[in-house]
């Protein structure tokens, strides 16, 4: 996998609003009505991981739930980052 450039990094960002650049990872916060609700997303965003061999920092607070992504084997950002944040943000 390739990194991304900080230009391409800025340019990804566009499709995928609400999820900010922090160091060399793109983090989003989700906020649910209760922890079932946080559960149930999380349980679906781990079924896409799985799917794409791609998987999230996750951070569960209750019914706050924060994903960070970054390409762990790349030591940064890549498109892989961006293509499960499009898809975790279609559900």
């Amino acid at each position: 996998m390739t990194l991304l450039t900080p230009a391409q990094i800025e340019a990804e960002l566009v499709a995928v609003p609400g999820w900010s650049h922090q160091g060399q990872s793109i983090v989003r916060t989700f906020q649910f009505k209760d922890f079932a609700a946080a559960i149930a997303f999380v349980n679906k965003v781990a079924t896409l991981a799985d799917q794409a061999w791609h998987h999230p920092d996750i951070d569960i607070r209750y019914k706050v739930v924060t994903l960070t992504l970054t390409t762990h084997d790349a030591g940064g950002l890549t498109g892989r980052d961006f293509r499960l944040a499009a898809s975790i943000d279609a559900l």
